[in-house]
């Protein structure tokens, strides 16, 4: 059976985001070990990131296990330039890993399945 790494998603005003974070510095608030750690704004700024042409090149990767940019750019057709914003991106939520290998960079998917945790704020 194929393992899955499963990553824990959550939506959340930038607002409250900023509350909740000074709050976790102050020590008012423990993070829940369940809790996601990667945060969207929106549910239309988490769409952007998990685009189905993002979806289609984490699958590529996945599935052919390129050695390189260049192997990738030529796997997908997608101009080297964009595939390297695009990763450095999908790296920053923690999707993505990018190793550096004899001078190449591998990019490798840390994230196969996504959980979205959000909820209206009503105060």
């Amino acid at each position: 059976m194929k393992r899955e790494n499963i990553i824990r998603v959550g939506i959340m005003s930038k607002e409250e985001y900023k509350k909740r974070t000074i709050a976790i510095a102050k020590g008012e608030y423990i993070p829940k070990k369940d809790e996601p750690k990667v945060w969207f704004e929106s549910i239309g700024s988490m769409s952007q990131i998990l685009s189905n042409q993002n979806q289609e090149l984490l699958k590529t990767i996945i599935q052919n296990k390129p050695q390189s940019l260049k192997e990738l750019e030529e796997l997908t057709g997608r101009a080297k330039s964009n595939l390297s914003r695009t990763l450095k991106t999908l790296q920053r939520y923690g999707i993505v890993e990018l190793n550096r290998v004899n001078n190449a960079l591998v990019p490798k998917v840390k994230a196969t399945r996504f959980q979205v945790e959000f909820g209206l704020d009503v105060a």
